[in-house]
């Protein structure tokens, strides 16, 4: 064994315990563990709630990674989403023909426009006054956050600590809660979006998006609101004040807040020295520009006045065509350029104010009261509406006059029964061509010859006879008997259809085939009768109406429009002998007070039945107007009578609607040269011939040489594409003939051969180149084809066919 002493193994019993006291003496004795480092005391009292460097950096990396963490996860996570409705919600620009601004609609005032249409030093000023880096930082800026801050602290004025990115961000896709999640998210989305789009792209955004101030969202809506210009027309001083209210829309409207005027100066300044600093702007211009006070805020309605009654007819125009739709239009974003010229408008708008509305006295005339009108004024070589008056404002008075189809026209249908008369060639009821010199009987409640329908006799004006009298003449007093005679002469058919070939919707209301419609039972509107009347000056050709010029969607995308077809609609003989015949109306007749408009006019006055409703419809060779005062309980909505109103006894054609409509005129068309009508006119229609009544003779039989088989005819018209003729019961018929106005054999005449034309027609009979003969019956019987009570005769033209009479009454003018 050795002699050094063993260590016992687990299985050796234990060793000694050391006490208690030989353990606390080795710790504290040097000796014990020469050169060992002593260790630190424990820290007792305050200092233990102190965390020690490791505690920070440890849990400041931690931070960081969680941080970092959960920006890669919500980097992977939240999508961009879609715009919010609110951000791509604009409203509907309305432009006149010229491009100034007639109108907005919508519920949210914005139209969004390429960053081409938008100023530079608009862009620029934007960029001066929000995130001047914009273009070299990225989307999230420290820098910016911290200066925001600072400055809003010191009181220099609220900068946000958002980039531009940021901002647009929350009005494009988020919105304006200010909550953690919509910041994270906003932060988030912004990294995003300034990876995938270009920042012109972003920054067009931007500007499209932000609300200035006035219900403006966006610079285009902010420029017209503030200065009536469009964003690429702004000047640097506009520029950067609309830049200033970015931030502080309500605050810094001078106009508004006056008394804030001096901040938003400062502010003002601001902008254009922070353009300079980047350059965008050079000291010289910077030292020139003045502050450019904004406009008053416009605080009446978006709809008020015209511009309601405009946008309503704008609209169903669009849609009635499948421009766009009803649900497109409401989604906005549509710039809408229209045929209206502004000059035109507000001249017509003043016609009404001067000769209507200032001369009511609603307080002590009840009369007054009811008074309403509507007025339109078409170019008759382009169908395109220069001007519209719907009513006193839309706001008050909702319904356009100038579109509504619930007021009988008058005599202002007329000339639609004449034209119809020589486009068919038709014949009286004694076999005389129908020319201007015609004599009918204009016998008050005289029974119309040549109608099955029953019995029918008009009333004229006042209960007045006339007795023999030419058409012109008629024409010129408006007589009812003649006109109803002339009707059945050429077919109420006929004259329906020649009605809605110069203009009149098919569907026009109490547009009926009986001998009445010759008195203007129909309803048409305002519209509908100048766009006929337009026709008719327009030598036949017919035009489609139009408001629209032109529609673009976002600035950029035009819409298809329509094209519209021009045809003739009737001959222009028939066309140009009617208007000859309505110069005579205006020279001679019910509507001198047109002459006032001091150029050639051609012309038709009209009232309905107790006055309702008075119209002058009329022409130069350049514009188509037609004008109608109407009466309209404005409780009840009933049609009223305007006896009294603007204190006269009567409300007639020839008063307030032709004196609005010479004032419009001349005004619409001043330093415009005037032009003579030039008229291809009917044969024998530019001889004026008066009735001989001084013998007998001339109230007797037809003439035996173009009077016995009672108004067939040789020829007829092709217009448009239709048929050459038409076929009444009574035998009228076209075979043929001339296109586009020329002249045809009548009744185996040759144009310009003028026998048997312009003879006498009388109550039974007619004469012709051979002599009268022969007496009529009492009843209206004659010896040679003659009728009795009213029935249909061998030769007479009826149409129709039986059927009632429609609505029975006197209309006037």
């Amino acid at each position: 064994m050795s002699d050094e002493p063993q260590r016992s193994s687990r299985g050796e019993g234990p060793r000694e315990p050391h006490s208690a006291a030989s353990e606390a003496s080795s710790e504290t004795s040097p000796e014990a563990s020469p050169g060992a480092k002593p260790k630190r005391p424990r820290r007792t009292g305050w200092r233990r709630l102190i965390p020690t460097w490791r505690m920070v950096l440890g849990s400041f990396v931690i931070g960081v990674l969680l941080l970092v963490g959960l920006f890669v996860l919500g980097y992977y996570l939240v999508r961009i989403p879609a715009a919010n409705a609110t951000a791509i919600k604009e409203s509907n620009v309305y432009l006149y023909a010229d491009g100034s601004e007639l109108a907005r609609d919508g519920s949210v005032n914005r139209e969004i426009v390429p960053l081409s249409r938008i100023a530079k030093n608009a862009q620029h000023a934007a960029l001066a006054a929000e995130d001047r880096d914009f273009y070299t930082e990225s989307a999230i800026d420290p820098k910016a956050m911290i200066r925001g801050a600072w400055r809003t602290a010191t009181g220099k004025g609220k900068q946000s600590g958002s980039t531009i990115t940021q901002q647009y961000v929350k009005n494009y896709y988020l919105g304006q809660e200010q909550t953690l999640t919509r910041k994270a998210k906003e932060f988030v989305i912004a990294v995003k979006l300034d990876r995938e789009k270009d920042k012109d792209e972003i920054l067009e955004g931007y500007l499209n998006t932000s609300y200035f101030g006035r219900n403006a969202y966006g610079i285009q809506a902010a420029a017209q609101a503030y200065y009536g210009v469009e964003a690429k027309d702004l000047t640097v001083g506009q520029s950067a004040y609309l830049a200033s209210l970015l931030n502080a829309p309500s605050e810094y409207d001078v106009v508004a807040h006056p008394e804030n005027k001096q901040a938003a100066l400062s502010r003002w300044r601001y902008v254009l020295d922070g353009m300079v600093k980047m350059h965008w702007l050079s000291r010289a211009e910077r030292a020139k520009t003045t502050f450019p006070e904004p406009r008053r805020e416009m605080y009446a309605s978006s709809m008020s006045g015209q511009r309601g009654y405009l946008v309503a007819a704008i609209k169903d125009y669009l849609t009635a065509h499948d421009i766009l739709d009803e649900d497109s239009l409401a989604g906005g974003g549509y710039r809408i350029t229209t045929t209206l010229e502004k000059p035109a408008q507000d001249a017509l708008v003043k016609a009404v104010d001067d000769q209507v509305t200032s001369k009511l006295d609603k307080k002590n005339r009840k009369a007054d009261r009811y008074v309403r009108a509507g007025g339109v004024a078409i170019d008759p070589a382009t169908g395109k509406v220069v001007a519209m008056y719907g009513g006193i404002d839309y706001t008050k008075q909702y319904v356009n006059n100038a579109t509504r189809r619930d007021y009988q026209v008058g005599s202002t249908f007329k000339p639609f029964v004449f034209a119809a008369a020589v486009e068919s060639f038709a014949r009286t009821q004694d076999g005389d061509v129908i020319t201007p010199n015609t004599v009918y009987d204009g016998t008050n409640k005289r029974p119309v010859e040549g109608w099955s329908g029953g019995p029918y006799a008009p009333e004229n004006e006042d209960g007045r006879d006339y007795g023999p009298i030419p058409v012109r003449e008629a024409t010129d007093k408006s007589v009812n008997a003649v006109y109803a005679q002339m009707a059945v002469d050429v077919g109420p058919a006929k004259v329906k259809q020649t009605a809605i070939e110069l203009g009149l919707p098919q569907g026009t209301p109490e547009l009926n085939p009986y001998p009445s419609i010759a008195l203007g039972t129909a309803n048409a509107s305002v519209l509908d009768m100048a766009e006929a009347y337009a026709t008719l000056a327009n030598h036949g050709k017919r035009t489609p109406y139009t408001l629209i010029e032109k529609v673009t969607k976002g600035g950029t995308d035009d819409i298809d429009l329509p094209r519209r077809q021009t045809q003739q609609a009737v001959s222009r003989t028939a066309a140009d002998t009617t208007t000859a015949m309505l110069q005579s109306v205006v020279d001679n007749g019910t509507a001198t007070a047109a002459q006032a408009a001091g150029r050639p006019v051609a012309g038709k006055t009209g009232t309905a039945e107790e006055d309702q409703a008075a119209w002058f419809a009329g022409y130069t060779p350049d514009l188509a107007t037609v004008i109608a005062v109407m009466g309209q309980n404005p409780d009840t909505n009933t049609h009223e009578s305007l006896y009294y109103a603007l204190g006269l006894p009567r409300m007639n054609g020839g008063g307030a609607p032709a004196q609005i409509w010479a004032q419009f005129m001349e005004q619409a068309l001043r330093g415009k040269q005037a032009h003579s009508f030039d008229l291809r006119l009917q044969p024998g229609a530019e001889e004026t011939e008066e009735p001989d009544l001084d013998s007998d003779d001339d109230w007797g039989d037809e003439n035996e040489e173009y009077g016995t088989d009672g108004g067939s005819t040789d020829g007829g018209s092709s217009r448009g594409g239709t048929d050459g003729g038409t076929a009444d019961t009574g035998g009228t018929a076209g075979t043929g003939g001339a296109a586009d106005g020329g002249d045809t054999t009548v009744g185996g005449l040759m144009a310009g051969d003028t026998r048997g034309i312009g003879g006498l027609t009388g109550i039974g009979g007619a004469t012709g180149t051979g002599g009268p003969e022969g007496t009529p019956d009492p009843g209206g019987t004659t010896d040679t084809g003659g009728t009795t009570d009213g029935g249909a005769t061998d030769g007479g033209a009826t149409g129709g066919g039986a059927g009632g009479l429609g609505v029975l009454g006197t209309r006037r003018n």
